[in-house]
């Protein structure tokens, strides 16, 4: 793994101070994969340094002293198991695509107060792979816009995956409209032939961080983006299962690997729009090296729309408002077969009268043309009459001989017949082609 790290920025307001504010955009470990797009306005941002969650506009004042931990010995970088890669590979593509679909989620207070609303849309895209060519593939569309304090938030993510959920391509972007200090976070993924390309953006008022990493591909096996977690929840709902034992890779906060879990937690009755729906429950928890783990519990329907999401620890949640109509998989039935009847034409009424039409329209148009060429009537007649009269035993060499004179390209017939008599079949040699 590689990275490179560039800061720009200039003097902010005074009071404020030189270099960096006290104040840095800080999203706990849970928001790395989906609260990019899940957790807005109402789940866990913090613009602290601590982990307490504060919704208050940073305040800007003179610099504090930075605090850093003795760096920890360097581990061996996380890899996913067995559990996780033998999942991912037995996802199918007509799995997946019964998996496109669109849906809407309210962001409420935890007491009840709208904050906002989330948008979740997976359906086939088009992306263009190394080589210039056009592949289809999935593609996840989330977006959430609302407000926190009468404070303008929003998250919005774009991605492409492969029908294994690998990822091609991915785009994040994170804002809250601070008066004091507007902050933005924008997080892209490019997988470039045999490596992965992470890109960090980070603005706070005018300063800019951009940190960009490598990952060899290789060590990438496993790794679910954002994207891709919002479609593995759609099928872990679908197949009503969580992989036991399974360990996922996953990004924090900082940009580095580390694992991801998913616990099954059992069935629930919830109300929606008025009506008790059974739903499967799953929680998901991201344990980063450097935080503490953060866990986020999902209640889906049999079909994989999202219920439900509740942050473990943090107020607020999303809850669905109208009930979607659940789709089921098709049956396919077997192709019938028919055996096969013989025809007897000559009883079918319809057929026995087209085969006379058609006789008889054959017999007019050959007395036609034989009363307008009767020269054809007078060879046939002239070929017959010498046949019957020489009844040579090979007949098709009699017949060459006969019609032969009449070819353009036929050499003249010598005054005295010669034993060297050339073949009638001449004509068919190569040499004469």
């Amino acid at each position: 793994m590689s990275s490179k790290i560039q800061s720009t920025g200039r003097k902010r307001a005074a009071g404020a101070g030189k270099g960096r504010a006290i104040f840095s955009l800080t999203i706990h470990p849970g928001a790395a994969l989906e609260d990019y797009v899940l957790g807005t306005p109402v789940l866990p941002i913090s613009f602290s340094p601590r982990s307490a969650m504060s919704s208050s506009p940073p305040h800007v004042g003179p610099r504090a002293k930075d605090h850093q931990a003795s760096a920890p010995e360097s581990l061996p970088p996380p890899e996913a198991n067995a559990e996780a890669i033998h999942f991912l590979n037995s996802l199918r593509q007509e799995e997946i695509q019964m998996l496109f679909f669109s849906e809407t989620l309210a962001m409420v207070s935890n007491t009840g107060e709208p904050q906002g609303e989330l948008t979740i849309d997976v359906q086939r895209g088009n992306h263009k792979d190394v080589s210039g060519d056009l592949l289809h593939c999935p593609l996840v569309h989330a977006y959430s816009k609302g407000f926190m304090d009468k404070t303008l938030c929003g998250n919005s993510l774009l991605g492409y995956l492969s029908w294994t959920l690998e990822i091609k391509e991915q785009h994040s972007q994170e804002f809250i409209k601070f008066h004091i200090l507007p902050m933005e976070r924008k997080v892209s993924l490019l997988k470039q032939e045999d490596q992965l390309a992470v890109t960090r953006r980070i603005k706070e008022g005018e300063e800019v961080k951009t940190e960009v990493t490598f990952f060899p591909w290789h060590s990438v096996a496993g790794f679910i983006s954002e994207s891709a977690n919002l479609l593995l929840l759609r099928v872990m709902a679908w197949r009503r299962m969580v992989p036991s034992d399974a360990r996922f890779l996953a990004l924090d906060t900082e940009g580095k690997l580390c694992y991801s879990t998913y616990q099954a937690l059992g069935s629930q009755t919830i109300q929606v729009d008025h009506q008790e729906v059974e739903v499967f429950i799953v929680e998901q928890t991201v344990h980063s090296e450097e935080g503490i783990p953060m866990s986020c519990q999902f209640y889906l329907l049999p079909d994989g729309h999202l219920a439900k999401r509740v942050q473990v620890g943090f107020p607020g949640c999303c809850v669905i408002t109208k009930m979607p109509i659940i789709r089921e998989e098709d049956e396919i039935e077997p192709r019938p077969v028919f055996e096969k009847k013989p025809l007897v034409w000559e009883e079918d009424m319809e057929l026995y009268s087209r085969f006379l039409d058609r006789k008889e329209q054959l017999r007019l148009s050959h007395a036609r043309y034989l009363r307008q060429h009767p020269e054809a009537k007078a060879l046939v007649s002239d070929f017959l009459l010498f046949l019957l009269l020489r009844q040579p035993a090979d007949v098709v060499t009699f017949a060459a001989e006969h019609f032969g004179p009449f070819a353009l390209s036929w050499p003249p017939t010598p005054g005295l017949r010669s034993s060297n008599r050339p073949s009638p079949f001449g004509l068919l040699d190569p040499e004469f082609l």
